[in-house]
Protein backbone atom coordinates (compact mmCIF):
# COMPACT_ATOMS: atom_id res chain seq x y z
CA UNK A 1 0.00 0.00 0.00
CA UNK A 2 3.00 2.30 1.15
CA UNK A 3 4.73 1.35 -2.39
CA UNK A 4 1.27 2.52 -4.65
CA UNK A 5 0.50 5.54 -2.51
CA UNK A 6 4.33 6.81 -3.40
CA UNK A 7 3.94 5.89 -6.78
CA UNK A 8 0.78 8.25 -7.15
CA UNK A 9 2.56 10.81 -5.42
CA UNK A 10 5.27 10.80 -8.04
CA UNK A 11 2.85 10.69 -11.19
CA UNK A 12 1.46 13.34 -9.61
CA UNK A 13 4.47 15.50 -9.20
CA UNK A 14 5.43 14.64 -12.62
CA UNK A 15 2.42 15.40 -14.09
CA UNK A 16 2.31 18.71 -12.33
CA UNK A 17 5.94 19.74 -13.04
CA UNK A 18 5.43 18.81 -17.09
CA UNK A 19 2.18 20.85 -17.10
CA UNK A 20 4.17 23.94 -15.49
CA UNK A 21 7.22 23.30 -18.20
CA UNK A 22 4.15 23.60 -21.09
CA UNK A 23 2.98 26.66 -19.62
CA UNK A 24 5.83 28.48 -19.56
CA UNK A 25 6.07 28.55 -23.15
CA UNK A 26 2.43 30.39 -23.32
CA UNK A 27 3.44 33.24 -20.50
CA UNK A 28 5.56 35.73 -21.00
CA UNK A 29 8.57 35.94 -19.05
CA UNK A 30 9.07 38.05 -16.06
CA UNK A 31 11.97 39.73 -17.80
CA UNK A 32 9.76 40.46 -20.96
CA UNK A 33 7.18 42.41 -18.82
CA UNK A 34 9.84 44.28 -16.99
CA UNK A 35 11.21 45.45 -20.07
CA UNK A 36 7.96 47.20 -20.94
CA UNK A 37 7.26 49.57 -18.00
CA UNK A 38 3.35 50.40 -17.19
CA UNK A 39 2.97 54.29 -17.20
CA UNK A 40 -1.06 53.08 -15.05
CA UNK A 41 -0.86 53.70 -11.87
CA UNK A 42 -1.49 50.83 -9.80
CA UNK A 43 -3.14 50.17 -6.35
CA UNK A 44 -6.24 50.55 -3.87
CA UNK A 45 -7.31 53.86 -5.23
CA UNK A 46 -7.36 52.49 -8.97
CA UNK A 47 -9.94 50.33 -8.14
CA UNK A 48 -13.10 51.10 -9.10
CA UNK A 49 -15.84 50.20 -6.04
CA UNK A 50 -19.12 51.59 -6.49
CA UNK A 51 -20.64 49.51 -3.60
CA UNK A 52 -18.81 50.29 -0.31
CA UNK A 53 -19.24 53.56 1.00
CA UNK A 54 -16.54 56.07 -0.37
CA UNK A 55 -13.05 56.35 1.18
CA UNK A 56 -11.67 59.85 1.71
CA UNK A 57 -10.22 59.77 -1.43
CA UNK A 58 -13.29 59.35 -3.10
CA UNK A 59 -15.33 62.04 -1.05
CA UNK A 60 -12.43 64.52 -2.11
CA UNK A 61 -12.95 63.69 -5.98
CA UNK A 62 -16.37 63.86 -6.00
CA UNK A 63 -16.36 67.62 -4.05
CA UNK A 64 -16.35 70.59 -6.97
CA UNK A 65 -14.69 72.27 -3.73
CA UNK A 66 -11.54 70.53 -3.75
CA UNK A 67 -10.11 70.06 -7.11
CA UNK A 68 -7.17 71.72 -5.76
CA UNK A 69 -6.37 69.18 -3.03
CA UNK A 70 -6.79 66.08 -5.14
CA UNK A 71 -4.44 67.44 -7.76
CA UNK A 72 -2.17 68.34 -4.99
CA UNK A 73 -2.85 64.32 -3.73
CA UNK A 74 -2.13 63.41 -7.32
CA UNK A 75 1.18 64.80 -7.87
CA UNK A 76 2.50 63.26 -4.29
CA UNK A 77 1.31 60.31 -5.82
CA UNK A 78 -0.42 59.99 -1.89
CA UNK A 79 -3.48 58.43 -3.96
CA UNK A 80 -3.23 54.49 -2.36
CA UNK A 81 -2.33 56.39 1.56
CA UNK A 82 -6.13 58.38 1.44
CA UNK A 83 -7.95 54.58 1.09
CA UNK A 84 -6.66 52.80 3.74
CA UNK A 85 -8.58 50.45 5.75
CA UNK A 86 -7.37 53.60 8.50
CA UNK A 87 -9.54 55.35 10.30
CA UNK A 88 -8.02 58.31 9.11
CA UNK A 89 -9.15 61.75 9.68
CA UNK A 90 -8.25 64.08 7.02
CA UNK A 91 -8.42 68.16 7.04
CA UNK A 92 -9.62 68.96 3.88
CA UNK A 93 -8.53 72.56 2.73
CA UNK A 94 -11.54 74.17 0.03
CA UNK A 95 -10.20 75.52 -3.28
CA UNK A 96 -10.32 78.94 -1.60
CA UNK A 97 -8.10 78.22 0.95
CA UNK A 98 -5.54 77.22 -1.48
CA UNK A 99 -6.16 80.58 -3.31
CA UNK A 100 -5.54 82.34 -0.21
CA UNK A 101 -2.20 81.05 -0.18
CA UNK A 102 0.54 83.48 -2.06
CA UNK A 103 0.66 83.20 -5.42
CA UNK A 104 2.53 80.67 -7.14
CA UNK A 105 2.74 79.24 -4.02
CA UNK A 106 0.35 75.73 -5.45
CA UNK A 107 1.92 75.67 -9.29
CA UNK A 108 5.32 75.15 -7.66
CA UNK A 109 4.34 73.03 -5.07
CA UNK A 110 2.77 71.22 -7.88
CA UNK A 111 6.10 70.67 -10.15
CA UNK A 112 7.76 67.02 -9.83
CA UNK A 113 10.78 68.68 -8.16
CA UNK A 114 8.98 69.23 -5.34
CA UNK A 115 7.01 66.25 -4.92
CA UNK A 116 8.34 64.97 -1.23
CA UNK A 117 7.63 68.96 -0.32
CA UNK A 118 4.28 68.62 -1.30
CA UNK A 119 3.69 65.38 0.44
CA UNK A 120 5.23 66.36 3.65
CA UNK A 121 2.32 69.18 3.46
CA UNK A 122 -0.63 66.98 2.58
CA UNK A 123 0.25 64.45 5.62
CA UNK A 124 0.17 67.11 7.69
CA UNK A 125 -3.67 67.59 6.99
CA UNK A 126 -3.98 63.60 7.94
CA UNK A 127 -4.42 62.18 11.79
CA UNK A 128 -5.17 58.55 12.35
CA UNK A 129 -8.27 58.09 13.60
CA UNK A 130 -11.79 59.11 13.23
CA UNK A 131 -13.06 61.98 15.58
CA UNK A 132 -16.03 64.44 15.27
CA UNK A 133 -15.62 68.07 15.16
CA UNK A 134 -17.16 68.12 19.06
CA UNK A 135 -14.78 65.46 20.23
CA UNK A 136 -11.44 67.58 18.75
CA UNK A 137 -12.40 69.91 21.27
CA UNK A 138 -11.18 67.52 23.60
CA UNK A 139 -7.04 67.62 22.50
CA UNK A 140 -4.45 70.11 22.81
CA UNK A 141 -2.54 69.05 19.77
CA UNK A 142 -3.01 66.15 17.11
CA UNK A 143 -0.16 63.90 15.53
CA UNK A 144 -0.41 63.95 11.96
CA UNK A 145 0.75 61.56 9.23
CA UNK A 146 4.04 63.18 8.59
CA UNK A 147 5.00 63.11 12.61
CA UNK A 148 4.43 66.30 13.28
CA UNK A 149 2.16 68.23 15.48
CA UNK A 150 -0.88 70.29 15.04
CA UNK A 151 -2.15 72.75 17.58
CA UNK A 152 -6.47 72.35 18.62
CA UNK A 153 -7.71 75.57 20.28
CA UNK A 154 -11.18 75.82 21.40
CA UNK A 155 -12.91 78.80 20.38
CA UNK A 156 -16.07 80.25 20.92
CA UNK A 157 -16.90 76.36 20.98
CA UNK A 158 -15.44 75.40 17.87
CA UNK A 159 -12.33 73.38 17.49
CA UNK A 160 -9.71 75.33 15.92
CA UNK A 161 -7.10 73.45 14.07
CA UNK A 162 -3.98 74.63 13.27
CA UNK A 163 -5.94 77.93 12.72
CA UNK A 164 -8.43 76.41 10.93
CA UNK A 165 -12.03 76.15 11.26
CA UNK A 166 -14.12 73.28 10.85
CA UNK A 167 -16.95 74.37 8.12
CA UNK A 168 -18.20 70.62 8.02
CA UNK A 169 -17.63 66.74 8.46
CA UNK A 170 -18.44 63.94 6.42
CA UNK A 171 -17.79 60.85 7.29
CA UNK A 172 -15.47 57.90 5.18
CA UNK A 173 -15.70 54.21 5.09
CA UNK A 174 -12.38 54.64 6.16
CA UNK A 175 -12.29 57.94 8.32
CA UNK A 176 -13.85 61.23 8.22
CA UNK A 177 -12.94 64.71 6.42
CA UNK A 178 -13.08 67.64 7.84
CA UNK A 179 -13.36 70.48 5.34
CA UNK A 180 -11.27 73.68 6.87
CA UNK A 181 -11.21 77.26 5.83
CA UNK A 182 -7.29 77.38 5.56
CA UNK A 183 -4.44 75.54 4.29
CA UNK A 184 -2.41 73.77 7.24
CA UNK A 185 1.63 74.48 6.70
CA UNK A 186 4.02 72.15 9.02
CA UNK A 187 6.58 74.48 10.95
CA UNK A 188 8.99 74.83 9.51
CA UNK A 189 12.46 72.63 11.16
Amino acid sequence: MKTLKQSILVLLCLALFIACKDNKNTTPSTATQAETPSTERTGQAFIKDDESKPTVLSIAIGSKDHTTLVAAVQAAQLENALVNAGPLMVFAPTNEAFKALPEGTVENLLKPENKEALANILKYHVTPGNYSKDFLKKFKKLGQANNGYVKVEVVDGEPIIGGAKIIASISAGNGIVHVIDKVLLPPSE
